[in-house]
């Protein structure tokens, strides 16, 4: 059943992938930025190539919380190696937020007088929060699967020693 789930889960992290990747490639030919450019122009574009660096993060991630997925389907939860990937996360989580918050105050402060950025802007703030519940989330997991591996080596320890005393 466990192994059945995570392979679900990872399959939801790879469809995600995709769709995200899929809007990245097309949002940029009909927003509003790009209506007056030719296809070369539009990909060229600072903010837009901003959006695809900031994207990398986004996907570092995602392939982590793939990773962290395929630990839990090996029952490997309380290895290092979980530990590393729900670290990564974090420091995934804030380093996305910082970004999108410096988007948000570039169209703040940059924007044509004509245009309207209150969309953008609450777009921002809802992603810069989701970002940081998703830290969040790590840093919890994190220090609870530490917790877990701790009571699992004083468990082997103590195992191991009574074996030890069996046998003398």
């Amino acid at each position: 059943m466990k192994q059945r789930l995570t392979v679900f889960l990872q399959a939801v992290i790879v469809l995600i992938s995709i769709v995200a990747l899929a809007i990245m490639i097309r949002l940029p030919l009909i927003e509003g930025r790009a209506e007056n450019l030719d296809l070369f122009s539009i990909y060229l574009d600072p903010f837009i190539l901003y959006g695809y660096a900031t994207s990398v993060v986004f996907f570092v991630a995602l392939y982590k919380v793939f990773k962290l997925l395929g630990y839990i389907g090996q029952n490997k939860e309380f290895s290092p190696n979980p530990v590393r990937a729900l670290r990564s996360i974090k420091h995934c989580a804030i380093i996305f937020s910082i970004l999108i918050g410096m988007a948000g105050l570039y169209i703040r402060i940059f924007h044509n007088k004509e245009d309207d950025p209150a969309g953008f802007l609450a777009l921002s703030i809802v992603i810069i929060f989701a970002s940081i519940v998703v830290a969040a989330g790590a840093v919890v997991f994190e220090k609870i699967l530490q917790k877990g591996m701790e009571l699992k080596s004083e468990n082997e320890k103590i195992t191991s020693g009574q074996k030890i005393n069996l046998t003398q």
